[in-house]
């Protein structure tokens, strides 16, 4: 595999495993309807988010008519009836099956039933209303998703999912097997600690989560989402009606107090049951056509049901054939008035003959509330709806926290949808995009050149044994830290990722770099944790280097262990083997800090130009002059030591005006103390130095300011520019003092 199809094969998208020719559709689709599921028989295991009343059961029941093999079709209960009528209009055949296979090219069933059902019989499988899962136990969430993962073609349909529900998308994602859940997080987010917070998607990788998102699903609200014109599915006005109950006080007290926790709420709703049914049932006596009731508590559905006449209510005791009969009764107009629970029936049902819709109170869920109001409040209904909210006033903020939540989600659907909307269109539409944009640049200096673009690309620049010294801190794998490019070697999925892409640099130093010579890098090995690896421990990210340049025909040279802090490092990383309660509590677990070490390879053969520079270079450096009879002796100690003990970790060049807003951790420039020694030990002035990976310049400014010719690569733009203002320093400061300190 050459370099450019292996930058290719980073990208992180799922590949398209569905038909190669798309057969004629059904002329009853919308033009926007067609597009999709044309685009999702190509995908072959897709996902449709599609709002409610968007025809997202035309849709999958076109999808399910035109794939090859017979297809299962999982849905709410009820839900299913109402598919096979759909399938009907249009002139296709779904059968309804309770258990075994049944006898039709396309079978549906209720999700509750999936156990009884012989998956084995079906090549394909459709979830209506797939957000549904959630709502189940991991049990049987995993039984889906286990069930179905063998079969070839794949489709999942539910309105748009709630925005900030990263685990609903990972859901979907691993329905999809276009990654697990566990997989999505480690990529794409971060999860900043403490018990109260939520993962949140990494800075730099917001715009390849949401293009890996699309290349396995479509969102949309309204046709126009993706280029469409609106033309009928725009919706009529909604109306709230808010009717607060007034209570009276207790006994023991002059004024009510307004309901605080989740506990005192629920007391409130129950404590006001008979005053809110009572006016929930004058509102629908005033109303002549059929009227949606949803409640919370079974407390509250019999006291509405026994308030208004003929009501009948919907209940989870009622057996699964009631349930639908009366469900279905509804939506025939047999019923006028029923009454039911959200979780019961919020899902998958289209009622829109009915425009009124009565909520005997609310639930903390914002989610089931916006399912319960699209019930009605859906493309196809012709009349406004009026929603009534019938609560007391001792319940507290429960209406006030449904509304915040309905501003949240609305805003961050319209976000969802703009980060998707170019990426779904051009998808849909099949426009191709370039995902391989990238430039170079050069900038030069007095005795250096910045080399601003990817380092395997820019290293195949310079010319053959040319390069007498180098010296550098490769990256490691860790998604999305720094930059979202695939040709950022921290980019990559794993360690095995990371590996593959670094040996095509490895292959150009070695040939860059003069016969003798050496080249020298500064790493540290690897911390592990039990979300990531499964385990706490280290891994030997030292040994691994070693071993994959000894691969090419590096010799292993020498390394020196760099003394840190373990104080410093418990405080920044909190880690469990440094803490101080681990040691007390078990002290199995705990460990010494983790050293630095610079590793120093060597080219095979001899070196023609010996390094013998001046010693006056290595005297008086930094804060420790060199003192006694034989300076050159006490310098050899010093450096000949396999532990450097007093290395300055905070003499660095400065930092912040080069980190980038989305950069997930802090720029760690090399030690100039680090960069200055392997310099002095190992090149001479006039020697040309290099650094693939350059930052912002460290090597590159302690390289100039010693003599030397520098060339440096470096990826990112604010490093880039950040290397060439301190390169153009150190071209000006070369001649003075060498060692003062920089900070």
């Amino acid at each position: 595999m050459d370099y450019e199809d292996f930058i290719a094969s980073k990208a992180l998208s799922d590949a398209a495993t569905g038909l190669d020719t798309v057969p004629e559709l059904n002329p009853g689709l919308f033009d926007f309807q067609r597009d999709i599921v044309a685009w999702a028989l190509k995908r072959g295991r897709a996902c449709i988010f599609a709002d409610c009343g968007m025809g997202k059961t035309l849709m999958q029941l076109e999808w399910a008519n035109h794939v090859p093999g017979r297809v299962l079709i999982l849905a709410p209960l009820a839900v299913s009836k109402q598919t096979c009528a759909e399938g009907a209009k249009f002139g296709i055949d779904v059968e309804y099956i309770r258990d075994g296979a049944g006898e039709c090219d396309i079978c549906i069933t209720n999700y509750e039933m999936l156990h009884a059902v012989d998956a084995d019989a079906f090549q394909a499988v459709v979830l209506d209303e797939s957000s549904i899962l959630k709502d189940y136990t991991g049990k049987l969430r995993n039984e889906i998703i286990s069930t179905v993962g063998s079969m070839p073609f794949r489709l999942a349909c539910t309105a748009t999912p709630a925005p900030n529900d990263y685990m609903e998308l990972g859901n979907h994602a691993e329905f999809c097997g276009a990654m697990s859940r566990t997989e999505m997080l480690s990529k794409f987010f971060v999860h900043d600690g403490g018990e109260t917070q939520k993962w949140r998607i990494k800075g730099h990788a917001a715009d390849d989560f949401w293009e890996w998102v699309c290349s396995w699903a479509v969102m949309i609200r309204r046709p126009s989402d993706l280029g469409y014109d609106d033309g009928g599915f725009i919706l009529p006005p909604l109306h709230m009606h808010m009717h607060e109950v007034d209570t009276d006080a207790t006994a023991d007290m002059l004024f009510q107090v307004e309901a605080q926790t989740l506990q005192e709420r629920q007391a409130a709703r129950r404590d006001t049951i008979t005053e809110r049914a009572a006016v929930a049932a004058e509102i629908a006596a005033d109303v002549d056509g059929p009227v949606l009731v949803w409640c919370n508590l079974n407390t509250e559905a019999e006291a509405i049901t026994a308030a208004i006449d003929g009501a009948v209510n919907v209940q989870g005791s009622d057996d699964r054939e009631t349930k639908e009969h009366n469900m279905l009764a509804f939506a025939a107009g047999d019923i006028r008035v029923m009454v039911t629970k959200p979780k019961i029936a919020g899902h998958g049902m289209n009622w829109q003959h009915c425009n009124t819709v009565i909520f005997l109170g609310l639930s903390d869920s914002w989610e089931q509330y916006y399912q319960a109001v699209r019930r009605c409040w859906r493309f196809g209904q012709n009349n406004p709806v009026d929603v009534h909210i019938v609560t007391a006033d001792i319940e507290g903020d429960v209406v006030r926290n449904i509304q915040r939540k309905e501003a949240d989600a609305v805003a961050m659907a319209e976000n969802m949808v703009a980060n998707m909307h170019s990426m779904n269109e051009q998808n849909i539409k099949g426009t191709a995009r370039n995902i391989m944009d990238y430039s170079e640049n050069t900038t030069t200096g007095d005795g250096w050149e910045l080399k601003h673009g990817d380092c395997v690309e820019r290293c195949r620049e310079i010319a053959d044994d040319s390069i007498g010294y180098t010296i550098f801190s490769p990256p490691f794998a860790s998604l999305y830290t720094y930059t979202n490019s695939m040709r950022d070697m921290g980019n990559c999925a794993n360690e095995a990722e990371f590996y593959d892409h670094y040996r095509f640099l490895i292959g150009e130093l070695f040939r860059v770099t003069k016969p003798g010579r050496l080249l020298s890098f500064h790493c540290m090995n690897m911390p592990t944790s039990k979300s990531k690896n499964g385990y706490i421990g280290l891994r030997d990210f030292r040994g691994e280097l070693i071993n994959c340049m000894q691969s090419f025909g590096w010799i292993f040279h020498s390394e020196v262990c760099i003394w840190k802090d373990p104080v410093v490092q418990m405080q920044r990383t909190k880690a469990l083997g440094l803490l101080h309660k681990q040691l007390c509590k078990d002290s199995a677990m705990s460990r010494q800090g983790i050293p630095d070490y610079l590793v120093t390879m060597r080219k095979p053969g001899d070196n023609d130009t010996p390094v013998n520079g001046p010693l006056s270079e290595w005297v008086g450096e930094g804060d420790m002059p060199v003192t006694g009879k034989n300076p050159s002796i006490d310098i050899w100690q010093r450096y000949a030591s396999p532990v450097w003990m007093d290395i300055n970790p905070s003499r660095t060049l400065q930092k912040a005006s080069a980190r980038d807003d989305k950069d997930e951790r802090h720029i760690c420039p090399l030690q100039l103390d680090v960069i200055e020694r392997g310099l002095q030990l190992w090149s001479m002035p006039g020697d040309t130095v290099l650094s693939p990976f350059a930052g912002i310049g460290s090597e590159g400014y302690c390289a100039v300011r010693m003599g030397r010719e520098f060339i440096g690569i470096e990826l990112k733009d604010s490093y880039a520019a950040q290397a060439v203002k301190n390169l153009a320093r150190a071209a000006a400061e070369r001649g003075g003092d060498l060692f003062e300190a920089t900070a």
